[in-house]
């Protein structure tokens, strides 16, 4: 018993470490074109309209592949669909440098955003299948603490490179790492975890403790009509709205409106980013931390008030840089902005975790995941018109983000509540019946 317990401890340990190295390595990847940007836009004689295209293209394909891989997690595992997405992103990053103006960027960035889709449904999924539900916030939350790192890590290695080697080669280093790792999970991951016996899952702590997960397996349309699931996904679209205008604009805006060169440009780009990695830990952290410190009527009840809160002082501190020009203030709103919207980062796959039937996770996940990454396809585009439209002024934009932000927290202190299941929902959704004690019986 005591071996097998030992085995998972580790193999979820090592998860663990290969999800948050993950994260990062796909943000480096993202975030890349946007440290780059001054140079291919110069190369190729890019408009601010048309560069705004070019990082909403990525999502296009982004939103499309988060269904898709939603329901390959369930259908094939996460395991083998992680890593097919993480071979083929890897590869249409470094294949930007073969770019030979914006069409050939467009389609290359959009097929780099279909194999990135699958992500974070595929991170979700493997932490449903591996961790106990006591720990399953905290564990989405330190995976996905990953991507803001990369996202800073990115300002000085691939600003460095590109103004010492050209942009190119940042690209063909990424694609380098994306495939290391590949290999790295593929050798270390089994596709299902070990299996246990009762002893042994108490000792291993895996025992379902949630009343909001719904323990029948439901039709999937029954979720679409589910107020928890859908207010989560347009919650999850004003973060993500905040998300790609800091990750696709800032370093544009810190260069074209406030004129800092592009190596401090690279250095402040860290500032948001790392306070994102320690806000999106934390969030999850706090999260478990508050649901098992008492008996909640509504355990998604700290997960709404924390999404809410820190979405609407993200959404209000955004909105207050587009009013101000010095450069330490913006810099410290902007901290204040990213750390809170990332502070409620793992808990959209939170409160997926705490309501859907287990083979339901992965499909749910990825139609979440691509109703909040339509803001990646939106945002950056009104971002870069409402620039252009304005003679070069970010004003509009950022008011534009901080409005959104706040309509997804009050879109989630309102709705986000565990959902109520009738015998009529049994009957018309639940495969196989059921009844209602069925339900939430763990």
């Amino acid at each position: 018993m005591q071996d097998h317990a030992a085995l998972l401890k580790r193999k979820r340990f090592i998860i663990m470490v290969l999800l948050f190295l993950c994260g990062l390595i796909n943000y480096l990847d993202r975030s890349a074109l946007s440290i780059s940007a001054s140079h291919i836009t110069a190369e190729f004689g890019l408009s601010s309209g048309q560069l705004g295209i070019i990082f909403s293209a990525f999502s296009v394909g982004y939103a499309m592949f988060n269904v898709v891989g939603g329901f390959a997690s369930d259908k094939f595992g996460p395991r083998d669909t992680l890593l097919v997405a993480a071979i083929v992103w890897s590869l249409f990053s470094g294949a930007l440098i073969f770019a030979t103006g914006f069409i050939s960027i467009l389609i290359i960035r959009i097929i780099f955003g279909m194999a990135e889709g699958p992500l974070a449904t595929t991170m979700n999924k493997t932490v449903d299948m591996w961790y106990p539900d006591d720990q399953k916030t905290t564990m989405i939350s330190i995976a996905n603490c990953g991507a803001p790192l990369g996202a800073a890590l990115s300002g000085p290695i691939v600003g460095y490179i590109a103004l010492h080697m050209g942009w190119r080669w940042g690209f063909v280093a990424i694609t380098v790492i994306g495939l290391t790792w590949a290999f790295i999970w593929w050798r270390s991951v089994n596709r299902v975890p070990p299996k246990v016996d009762e002893g042994e899952k108490k000792s291993a702590a895996v025992e379902e403790l949630s009343h909001t997960k719904i323990r029948v397996t439901m039709k999937r349309a029954f979720y679409f009509k589910t107020p928890s699931i859908i207010f989560a996904a347009l919650a999850f679209f004003a973060y993500n709205y905040i998300l790609f205008f800091f990750l696709t604009w800032f370093p544009s805006y810190l260069e074209s409106e406030l004129n800092v060169p592009l190596e401090t440009v690279s250095l402040l780009n860290m500032v948001p980013w790392t306070l994102g990695c320690v806000g999106i830990a934390l969030g999850g952290i706090v999260s478990d931390r508050i649901t098992v410190s008492r008996e909640w009527k509504d355990e998604l009840t700290p997960k709404r008030l924390i999404i809410g809160v820190g979405l609407l002082i993200s959404g209000c501190a955004v909105l207050l840089i587009s009013q101000l020009h010095n450069l330490p203030v913006i810099m410290v709103l902007v901290g204040v902005a990213v750390f809170f919207m990332y502070f409620t980062g793992g808990l959209y796959w939170g409160v997926i975790n705490n309501v859907v039937d287990s083979k339901s996770v992965g499909s749910i996940g990825g139609v979440m995941h691509a109703v909040g990454n339509c803001a990646g396809i939106l945002g950056p585009s009104i971002t870069g018109f409402a620039v252009q439209l304005t003679g070069g002024s970010f004003v509009a934009a950022f008011m534009i983000a901080g409005v959104v932000g706040m309509v997804g927290a009050v879109g989630a202190l309102l709705c986000i509540r565990k959902p109520k299941v009738t015998q009529s929902d049994l009957d018309r959704y639940a495969v196989g019946g059921a009844t209602m004690d069925q339900v939430f019986a763990k």
